[in-house]
């Protein structure tokens, strides 16, 4: 994490941190995990991620993000 502030960042392109973090108590969408793990939006990404999720729950989302 940067000691830097926020503004400080940002004008350097680089993404703050207040904005990488998911939080705990968000409930992530299959739209969510299927971005999050880099793949395309379609009909069969869609589906892995809604059984991902429905077997791993939040953790699904958890594994792909740093």
């Amino acid at each position: 994490m940067s000691d830097e502030p926020e503004s400080v960042s940002a004008s350097r392109g680089v993404t703050p941190d207040s904005l990488l973090h998911t939080g705990g108590s968000d409930n992530p969408s299959a739209e969510d995990l299927v971005l999050a793990s880099g793949r395309d939006l379609t009909p069969q990404t869609l589906e892995w991620a809604r059984r991902k999720l429905a077997a791993e729950g939040r953790a699904a989302i958890d594994k792909q993000l740093p």
